[in-house]
């Protein structure tokens, strides 16, 4: 059945994109990953640039893939919104370049989206409720959205928000390690209190994922664990945990940051994911505790 599939995970080398190919290729699928800066040398994998549409076809042609998940993107917030091109690019003509190849080749097409398509003045969002950003990144991704939804393809948007875990050496840090790695120092760590999130266990993710291909499920998903959370209280149930010091954590607001891009506080909602996978993503702690008893077993 799924061995004769074959996914295409662009932006392989990312912490989504790792983590998924090597989950995918347990399951029986025939993997391959795309990497730009970082070569993969434990998948098989090839170079791709998303801007570079020639780059593109090439890789298209090699595997021919049957699905293509497209994690590839300039995440980085703030750099989008003083990076205006840059951000356009790579997030919005980087997923017309994988559309229109996918349209050739026919492939069903998985896109890695977020919570930054709104803008926070609602309670909770909903998969169908009105995409509107605030920040610029946000409105690169709603616009690689809206190019997904026009394309005709069999399509997944999986939004999700502050995916965390445990990552490679080579990848980009995340929330949970940055706390970790500093109270383990004994460093001070400031986090901001008015910043509030619904974050995303990454193993949940890749299982959610998973099960949403098994299922040939499309259309829009909420990706994310079920706490909306500020960044102190969310460090705070990591430091317990972990066995860290809380006493290191120390509030601060987000306009003493003074930061190019202003953040809304977001949630969205994963009931209709829960009601599709029958998967109960997990909360904070529980996704904390989780990578403790991980990294226990890895040592």
């Amino acid at each position: 059945m799924n061995d004769k599939l074959k996914i295409l995970i662009v932006g392989g080398s990312g912490m989504i994109g790792y983590k998924l190919a090597n989950f995918l290729l347990k399951q029986g699928y025939e993997i391959c990953s795309t990497y730009n800066k970082n070569m993969i040398n434990d998948l098989n994998s090839i170079f791709l640039d998303v801007v570079d549409s020639t780059s593109i076809e090439v890789v298209f042609k090699k595997f021919n893939p049957d699905i293509v998940i497209h994690c590839a993107a300039l995440a980085n917030v703030d750099l989008c919104e003083t990076e205006h091109e840059l951000a356009d690019k790579i997030n919005i003509q980087g997923t017309l370049n994988v559309v229109n190849a996918c349209k050739k080749n026919n492939s069903k097409l998985i896109f890695v989206s977020t919570s930054y398509v709104f803008d926070g003045k609602k309670n909770i969002y909903y998969e169908d409720d009105e995409t509107l950003s605030i920040t610029y990144y946000g409105y690169t991704k709603m616009m690689g959205e809206k190019l997904v939804k026009n394309s005709h393809l069999d399509y997944l948007i999986l939004r999700t928000d502050q995916p965390y875990g445990w990552t490679e050496t080579w990848q980009r840090s995340n929330s949970v390690l940055n706390v970790i790695n500093d109270l383990k120092l004994d460093k001070d760590k400031n986090e901001i209190i008015d910043w509030f999130n619904t974050p995303t266990y990454l193993d949940d993710f890749v299982l959610t994922t998973s099960l949403l291909i098994q299922k040939q499920s499309t259309g829009i998903f909420h990706l994310v664990g079920p706490d909306f959370i500020n960044r102190v209280e969310w460090a705070k149930i990591i430091a317990e945990v972990f066995n860290l010091n809380k006493n290191k954590i120390h509030s601060i607001d987000s306009s003493s940051l003074n930061l190019p891009a202003k953040r809304g506080n977001i949630r969205i909602s994963n009931k209709k994911l829960e009601k599709e996978t029958g998967i109960i993503m997990k909360g904070v702690k529980l996704g904390a505790e989780d990578m403790l008893k991980n990294y226990k077993s890895i040592s």
